[in-house]
């Protein structure tokens, strides 16, 4: 089921400030940075904390104070029903630098930080939890580190959590998530990480895609890195997560490797099925024709017979889906504007480059749109 930011956005952004979008209305992106705008936004979902709330503000405020860069809060609240956004409210009035962003229920952690991208106005964007199991004092080696990278990650490397029902689960499945997408991180749950404006100002979010921002991205040739980050058991409030969560993540694993895989060229993947199957099936009716005209053999009640038949046809229909596919994605890229690659910068006179996609972006590192998330 796909987010639909515009339903999802309760009341309006507490302050009066208006999201740093592009003209793409209803969609996950970011606009381009508004002059005066702060350097870094941190965006954090809250989801009933209240009793960690406060302890936040006092644990992340002295650490970005401390940075000596403007930066900007955003307190999502994702339908809390307990008294996290009166606390919320009140560090707003104290600190101005705090925006609250209400949602009308609760959409879940990627729909939250969906909306927070689509009001952060920062050029460095950093995600953090709001339960305090995550430090905020190691937010300055991660913007060290993006000073070199496009997007940083933390690592739990010493986790505090339960290890059969949490911390074993994640481990596996952060390894199959690493084979299967390329992108080796050990701690692809940690929600601590540091991203540059220009890559996720294009990402689109649904499901529960958050934990894959770094694999679906790696489509733009981003550069990742991964920083050892302290980790605490929860002081307070219930944690929102369980084993059942773990299937969700193999699921939209599934949906991550097809994208990264096919989404630009999709009759490779059913056609090739296809081709397997209908060969086979293919394969078989020969023999079996060989056998009835060479030697004579009633072939009619021989279940290979129907096999062969049925493989042939499964095949036609895996064909048929990659044209449609290839179809729709030409809708999709041509309809859209969308590109099939992304830019990081361009030198020289970029209008007098022949076959240049979009001119006007030049010297702006335009990084083109990458395939939807699911």
């Amino acid at each position: 089921m796909s987010f639909n930011p515009t339903t999802a956005r309760g009341t309006a952004l507490s302050g009066g400030e208006s999201p740093g979008r592009t003209a793409e209305s209803g969609s996950h992106s970011i606009g381009v940075s508004q002059h005066g705008s702060p350097s870094i936004s941190v965006v954090i979902p809250f989801y009933d904390e209240e009793a960690n709330v406060q302890a936040l503000d006092r644990a992340l405020t002295p650490v970005l104070e401390a940075l000596g860069r403007d930066y900007e809060v955003i307190a999502v609240d994702d339908g809390s029903k307990d008294r996290t956004l009166a606390l919320l409210e009140q560090i707003r009035r104290r600190d101005p630098r705090w925006k609250i962003l209400v949602l009308r229920r609760n959409f879940g952690q990627t729909a939250a930080l969906a909306a927070g991208f689509d009001y952060a106005r920062g050029n460095v964007i950093v995600t953090l939890d709001a339960d305090l199991q995550n430090d905020p004092a190691d937010i300055p080696r991660l913007l060290e580190m993006l000073a070199t990278h496009d997007v940083v990650s933390g690592w739990r490397a010493d986790r505090q959590d339960t290890f059969l029902t949490r911390t074993l689960p994640s481990r596996l499945a952060n390894t199959l998530i690493s084979v299967t997408t390329g992108v080796r991180l050990h701690d692809y749950g940690c929600t601590l990480k540091a991203y540059r404006r220009e890559v996720i100002e294009n990402l689109r979010l649904y499901g529960d895609m958050h934990r894959f921002i770094p694999a679906v991205a790696s489509w733009m040739g981003i550069s990742v890195a991964e920083v050892k980050v302290r980790h605490a058991p929860r002081r307070a409030g219930v944690s929102k997560y369980g084993l059942s969560r773990t299937m969700k993540v193999f699921l939209d694993l599934i949906t991550v490797k097809f994208l990264l895989s096919f989404m630009a060229k999709p009759i490779r993947a059913f056609g090739g099925f296809g081709m397997i199957l209908g060969g086979l099936g293919a394969l078989i009716t020969l023999y079996l024709t060989t056998v009835r005209l060479v030697f004579g053999e009633s072939i009619g009640q021989r279940p290979l017979l129907l096999l062969g038949v049925l493989l042939i046809v499964l095949g036609a229909q895996l064909i048929g889906m990659g044209l449609l596919g290839e179809i729709l994605v030409r809708v999709y890229h041509e309809g859209l504007g969308k590109s099939i690659y992304a830019v990081r910068n361009i030198l020289g006179d970029a209008s007098q480059t022949s076959g240049s996609a979009e001119p006007g972006q030049a010297g702006k590192g335009h990084w083109g749109s990458p395939p939807p998330n699911p």
